[in-house]
């Protein structure tokens, strides 16, 4: 017989900032695929910020990293459960460490969103490593941040071979 994974409930009290933030605005609340509606969710964010120095985007990336760390952990400890799948807000922080230094373009939104889901879902090591062993906040965080840098990676790649055509 198999076996289905029932996610835990979700106490979302939208009296509460910190749940605003870790819910990614509300996206995690969704029934299905909560860390691509998170994703999605950070698309808006990316298109505002996009423009600023890369200092300033690396500097906002690592403050809402360090936010995110507390965050996560806050709400991870009100919900009862240390990675509950309705906290998007590592896979806001993932993305945007994705599309550092892309190219402005729809193409470039998509591409970056695709290669950061690949990762985050497949979790190849050193991301299923990270997600298993580092718990908390920063383990909330961690494997989406080594998600986000592999994706960089891979746009960086398509960024270069699409200026070599």
């Amino acid at each position: 017989m198999m076996q289905t994974r029932l996610r835990p409930p979700v106490h979302f009290d939208w009296r509460k900032p910190h749940h605003w933030l870790a819910f990614g605005f509300g996206a995690g609340l969704m029934s299905r695929a909560p860390g691509t509606w998170g994703t999605l969710a950070a698309v808006p964010l990316y298109l505002l910020v996009a423009e600023l120095s890369p200092a300033g985007y690396l500097g906002l990336t690592l403050a809402l990293l360090l936010l995110g760390i507390v965050v996560c952990e806050k709400v991870g400890r009100e919900l009862g459960v240390h990675d509950h799948p309705a906290i998007v807000w590592d896979e806001v922080v993932g993305y945007l460490i994705t599309m550092f230094a892309a190219p402005a373009g729809w193409l470039w939104v998509f591409v970056g969103f695709v290669a950061f889901r690949l990762f985050d879902i497949l979790k190849p090591w050193p991301i299923g490593w990270l997600d298993r062993r580092v718990t908390g906040g920063l383990g909330v965080m961690l494997d989406d941040v080594a998600a986000g840098v592999m994706a960089w990676v891979t746009v960086q790649i398509f960024v270069m071979a699409s200026a070599a055509l």
